[in-house]
């Protein structure tokens, strides 16, 4: 009996500690063209809020600074989050926005084609057609 064949998701959101919440709304709302789906407050005080794009979330956490205020983040992960459109055109309306490219639209030897874009926190994005990832 497999448990990984009985388990069934239907969703993942993907959880980002940030320095600065409202710094990071910002660069997901105006940079990336994110919405904001939801901001979620705790005793008056802004902790956290949901971006999304399509039908893919992320939720935003302010750090606490428990563990310390250089604590580092985003290291070792990487998002790569497929888009249905050009991813060219995306590129550049990100650059346009202010934002920039950690790496420029390139063409994978599966197939696929993506960039990479690294939020305020460190954490890295690779936007793909999602071409060749279909198994």
């Amino acid at each position: 009996m497999s448990v990984a064949n009985e388990t069934k998701l239907t969703s993942v959101m993907p959880t980002m500690t940030v320095n600065d919440i409202r710094a990071s709304i910002a660069w997901y709302r105006d940079v990336m063209g994110f919405s904001v789906a939801r901001e979620m407050e705790h005793e008056g005080q802004l902790v956290g809020a949901v971006v999304a794009a399509g039908a893919v979330q992320f939720l935003l956490g302010q750090d606490d600074f428990a563990k310390g205020k250089d604590r580092a983040k985003g290291v070792a992960s990487r998002l790569y989050c497929i888009y249905d459109g050009d991813i060219d055109e995306f590129a550049e309306a990100i650059k346009s926005r202010g934002g920039t490219l950690e790496q420029e639209p390139t063409d994978q030897p599966w197939g696929a084609r993506d960039f990479a874009v690294k939020d305020p926190d460190g954490f890295m994005i690779a936007m793909s057609n999602g071409a060749g990832m279909d198994g």
